[in-house]
């Protein structure tokens, strides 16, 4: 038997209709935003990443799919959104026909690390852009829209954390600071600190290795070394976060993975995960188009891996406003099953019906199918014209006349009380 390679999950259809629900949740709340989706490919020419997201990432030097095609070009299966969308940006001049581009994608990424709760080698994210606007307001908005994304699909126990980078005028500066004090201490650093303090020195204050994480307690803090702007523009986020009425916290720590971020930078994390609880982040990464050979605009985004979301997710939301069709009866019933179920899927009503079963099978399968609603028609029924709804999530049933079926379905059953 040939299985499924290590890391790369296969998606069965029960779970499958929890993230779609996810999904619709999301684009709900982007739609809003005023932000359109785009798709881009999973294969990108490897210098594109190389180039966006720095060759001393951890992403670019231990974790990307490289390989190259039969015309000898370097290929890369995409390991993370953001370049491939900015990289679509220029391609096709979408700066050229609006200054301001906000756009979203859904899908999968690719990177070779060791599989573990909630991270894949093929993962999938939720990746948010906001591109053209350099005010503080599209960073702290850009937050409220990761909150209210969690918060329309259900995660509890929510943290956001937020920091700021600096900029290439005053970051250089903090980072002198961070090596030379990481020096001092490099004998306690784990093996992948001391090689990060050659080559990303900020990346070892985000370190999980509890002997980094001690020693960084007494690092120097970036916002001392934060310029006149950056201190401004940090501010301002913060003041915008309240008035959204966004709860946050600071945290000096906070750094990305990514060499292309600047200023501003958050991570939410949710309740019920865990050391490993951060569901969402991102942050500013002005000059990053230009270094992608496009115009000097400026940046903001985030994503949210959707493993680690779906852990969080409760079963009863995956619940369809669907409807099973079960039957019991003669020749007249299984006839006016399908009739029934003609009418629900014009009406728009998802339905199925398996009427060559039990009905306790059928009823079975109904449970199983993730549909909110059960119709069920007997003998009796077709003779009062008359069906039997029953609510799936309370178990409510009652009789009502078979031409009120479909307004009822479309509505909802009033009762809520189990029989």
């Amino acid at each position: 038997m040939i299985k499924a390679i290590k890391g790369m999950n296969d998606l069965l259809p029960q779970e499958v209709e929890r993230w779609r629900w996810v999904e619709k949740k999301a684009r709900h709340v982007l739609g809003l935003y005023g932000f359109s989706e785009i798709r881009t490919p999973i294969v990108e020419r490897t210098d594109l990443f190389e180039r966006g997201l720095g060759h001393d990432t951890d992403v670019v030097e231990k974790q990307m799919y490289t390989f190259p095609d039969k015309s000898g070009s370097s290929l890369t299966l995409r390991p993370e959104a953001t370049a491939s969308i900015l990289r679509a940006v220029i391609e096709h001049g979408l700066i050229s026909e609006d200054p301001i581009q906000k756009l979203y994608s859904i899908g999968p990424m690719f990177r070779y690390e060791r599989p573990q709760k909630g991270r894949y080698r093929q993962f999938h994210q939720i990746n948010a852009e906001r591109i053209g606007e350099e005010s503080p307001f599209s960073d702290a908005e850009s937050i409220c829209m990761a909150y209210d994304i969690s918060k329309a699909i259900g995660l509890g126990g929510l943290n956001i954390e937020v920091n700021s980078l600096g900029c290439k005028e005053c970051r250089p500066r903090f980072r002198k600071a961070l090596k030379a004090f990481l020096y001092q201490n490099r004998d306690g650093l784990c093996d992948d600190c001391k090689r990060r303090l050659e080559t990303n020195p900020l990346r070892v204050l985000d370190c999980k290795n509890i002997s980094c994480q001690r020693i960084v307690q007494d690092a120097p803090r970036i916002e001392e070394y934060l310029c006149n702007a950056c201190k401004e523009h940090y501010n301002e986020v913060l003041r915008d976060l309240e008035i959204m009425g966004v709860p946050y916290s600071k945290n000096n720590l906070l750094v990305r993975g990514l060499d292309y971020y600047t200023r501003t930078t958050f991570e939410i994390k949710a309740g019920g995960l865990g050391a490993q609880d951060a569901v969402a982040g991102g942050g500013r990464y002005d000059g990053l188009l230009k270094l992608l050979g496009g115009p000097d605009v400026p940046g903001t985004g985030f994503a949210f891996g959707l493993e680690r979301v779906m852990l969080l997710v409760d079963a009863k939301m995956q619940r369809q406003q669907g409807c099973f069709v079960a039957v019991h009866g003669g020749v007249n019933v299984k006839e006016e099953a399908i009739r029934m179920l003609s009418e629900l899927r014009e009406a728009g009503i998802v339905s199925q019906a398996v009427i060559d079963r039990s009905l306790k099978a059928q009823m079975r399968r109904a449970a199983r199918s993730g549909y909110r609603f059960c119709l069920i028609l007997g003998d009796d029924e077709i003779s009062r014209s008359e069906v039997t709804l029953k609510d799936m999530e309370t178990s409510f049933q009652e009789r009502v006349p078979r031409d009120e079926a479909l307004t009822r379905l479309q509505g909802g059953l009033k009762g809520r009380e189990a029989l």
